[in-house]
């Protein structure tokens, strides 16, 4: 244990020794000490000290009186900052977020036993030595997330630590402790008293951990799905068509875990078959799901603006969602067909896309023939003609709205952008048509026949 104290920065094994050289006994606590122990790196460095808030503002000169009421000081040093928080107890949660008092206290014991899950409730002091009264070294190298104390108690100071525990069996790939588990179904409902923004910022961190599906199925496994993505609920037991051997939830869970490691792609490939279920019809003994992008995409606006989504963030994720089946060419189709495609979603989203297409397939987990080539045999179709040059968008165009205006008389209005959309359509069929004077000229010819 004593080599990890090697591993924590300079700045803040100096903030420690300051402390105790001033008779203050100081540990770095929580999530910094159970990271070092898993050997990955801390994202920030929290300290816990027998100091008061107002000895700690007098000891450094740079610091913030980020939280005096719970005793947290920030404390920057040699360009790290990291917070000093006095050992405390505290009382009850009343607005189940924050303690209704703390009490300050000698021993980091009686700190350490009102945290969360035992692996956040270890200490580290400056010489390396590991304080762990809650076992969480054991539950560790169980692999077992277990909360401290009474777990039902723990999830009513602040009913948040139920999706904090999924976050971390997700992030750090741990297992649930059995009496945890069963203390978050049986609380899940007091989910329902949490803030929008704070639900938000743990799915978030559940779908850019290591394991998002694994979160999405443990969220429906604890009965929090309901207060988080009620719409993905309806996808469970939902079968599909023949193309697909899971149904419609096991298949998102299945595209999620296939997409790369980016919240709009996330999102996406977890909602693109959101709308599903309610646009399945049978016909002939087929599943047929007609219209599912459409309706999926106005039911991913309305769960990803409930969460506080910021707007570019939902924008995105609703375009592909709406736009995620407009890859699916057939190999015979033309070379036009393909710039039309390419002009119909934007150039701009075409990554995406492909890269949603290529998540959506591999959670088939069955081959699909007659739904179009690979991704990759697209991909090079569409790079080849985008670097070509060829025109796929008005900006493409060899003229422009005020080259119109000049060359037919008419005034600024629709008249002139229904122009520009024909000549677009013209050069998708042809792009060796993509010349200035050409363009006038059957700008002008267009305008004579309206």
């Amino acid at each position: 244990m004593r080599r990890l104290i090697t591993r924590v920065p300079a700045p803040v094994r100096q903030v420690m020794a300051k402390l105790e050289d001033c008779g203050f006994p100081t540990y770095l606590v929580g999530g910094p000490v159970r990271d070092l122990l898993l050997g990955r790196a801390p994202p920030d460095w929290d300290l816990a000290t027998a100091a008061r808030p107002a000895e700690v503002l007098d000891l450094f000169s740079e610091t913030r009186p980020t939280g005096l009421r719970y005793g947290t000081v920030t404390v920057l040093q040699g360009g790290q900052a990291m917070e000093v928080t006095t050992f405390r107890t505290e009382g009850d949660y009343a607005d189940r977020r924050r303690p209704n008092w703390v009490s300050f206290v000698p021993r980091v014991e009686d700190d350490l036993a009102r945290r969360d899950f035992t692996c956040n409730a270890m200490a580290l002091d400056r010489h390396g030595s590991l304080v762990d009264p809650q076992g969480g070294t054991w539950d560790l190298c169980r692999g077992v997330l277990r909360a401290v104390g009474d777990a039902a108690g723990r999830f009513g100071e602040d009913p948040l630590r139920m999706l904090r525990a999924v976050r971390f069996t997700a992030q750090l790939e741990l297992r649930l402790d059995p009496a945890t588990r069963a203390a978050i179904g049986a609380n899940a409902d007091d989910l329902r008293s949490v803030s929008t923004e704070r639900v938000r910022d743990e799915v978030v961190k559940c779908l850019l951990s290591p394991r998002p599906a694994y979160a999405m199925e443990m969220f429906r496994r604890l009965k929090l799905l309901p207060h988080v993505l009620p719409e993905l609920a309806e996808g469970i037991g939902v079968p599909q068509n023949e193309y697909h051997t899971c149904d419609v939830w096991e298949h998102s869970l299945l595209a999620l875990e296939n997409a790369p490691r980016d919240l709009v792609l996330r999102l996406a490939a977890l909602l693109h078959d959101v709308g599903k279920p309610r646009t399945l019809s049978v016909e002939g003994g087929h599943r047929h799901f007609f219209g599912h992008e459409r309706v999926g995409a106005e039911m991913a606006r309305q769960a990803l603006e409930r969460l506080r989504f910021e707007r570019q963030t939902t924008e995105a994720v609703v375009r592909l969602v709406r736009d995620h089946m407009a890859l699916h060419l057939r190999p015979e189709m033309r070379e036009a067909a393909v710039r039309r495609l390419i002009s119909q979603v934007g150039p701009e989203n075409v990554p995406a896309l492909l890269a949603l297409r290529r998540a959506d397939r591999a959670a088939k987990r069955k081959p699909a023939p007659g739904v179009g080539p690979e991704p990759e045999d697209l991909a090079g179709e569409i790079e080849r003609i985008m670097g070509e040059g060829t025109a796929v968008g008005l900006k493409d165009l060899a003229v422009d709205g005020h080259d119109v205006m000049a060359a037919t008389g008419l005034a600024s209005g629709p008249e002139v952008g229904r122009i520009l959309n024909q000549l677009l359509d013209e050069i998708l069929d042809d792009p060796r048509r993509n010349h200035r004077e050409t363009l006038l000229a059957r700008a002008r010819e267009i305008a004579s026949r309206r």
